[in-house]
């Protein structure tokens, strides 16, 4: 891993925001198969799980609906969210794209190819390069909860202790029918959701993730309806 200033990475990969992490957590790049991971760390003990935030799709199109040069979230929450999580082993995860640039990394990865095979088998392989063996808590935002619930799915070898969702995709050819968009036609989709233990949390009233889609891709599962919340704000979650 190469480690890094916590208070200069987002300015200078991502022009994003400058972000302060609590003076506890690391920050470390991971070389993951064909791409290289942002994450902030703090662990402190080998034995509790560890909680891990995968990040949403980020700033991946702008206003007008065109695909973006850069796929850097713009917003803070899930960073905020990992920070404000006070169990001892806890990792903020980016998506492949986000904050580095390199020649791996094309529009697709963040347009039709957002699940692909080689981003979740990235993800993944910065997952058990963290872990080991260790159990995780998988904590997915939006289309991070695509990317969770598929490595929960795929990926035996990683002990996935609970899987939390927040304003999650978990069907992306449903969401794209409902919008009549284009369908992400090189991504991976969820078959059914994983078998453990979840809980999935919604805004009410969502426009990005209607509702009547989270029921449906939920049902039989824990759901939490949050009000006063948005897709992209969910200024009173408490999720440990």
């Amino acid at each position: 891993m190469k480690y890094f200033r916590l208070i200069f990475l987002i300015c200078f990969y991502g022009c994003a925001p400058a972000w302060r992490a609590p003076s506890d957590f690391i920050g470390a790049s991971i070389n993951a198969g064909k791409y290289t991971i942002v994450t902030f760390q703090r662990i402190t003990d080998a034995v509790s799980p560890i909680h891990i935030y995968i990040e949403g799709d980020g700033n991946s199109f702008d206003a007008h609906g065109r695909p973006t040069s850069d796929p850097t979230p713009r917003s803070t929450f899930m960073r905020d969210l990992a920070a404000r999580d006070s169990s001892p082993n806890v990792i903020y995860m980016a998506r492949p794209c986000q904050y580095i640039k390199s020649s791996a990394c094309s529009r697709i990865d963040w347009t039709s190819g957002r699940f692909s095979q080689d981003m979740i088998k990235s993800v993944s392989s910065a997952i058990k390069q963290i872990a080991g063996n260790a159990p995780v808590v998988l904590i997915g935002y939006s289309g991070g909860a695509m990317v969770s619930g598929l490595i929960a799915q795929n990926y035996p070898e990683i002990t996935v202790r609970q899987w939390i969702t927040i304003a999650g995709v978990l069907n992306h050819t449903e969401w794209t029918e409902y919008f009549k968009d284009a369908p992400l036609s090189m991504s991976l989709n969820l078959n059914g959701l994983p078998d453990v233990p979840q809980v999935h949390y919604i805004a009410r009233g969502d426009r990005v993730v209607p509702n009547s889609l989270s029921r449906k891709w939920t049902d039989g599962k824990k759901l939490i309806v949050i009000d006063g919340a948005t897709h992209n704000n969910f200024p009173a979650l408490n999720l440990f």
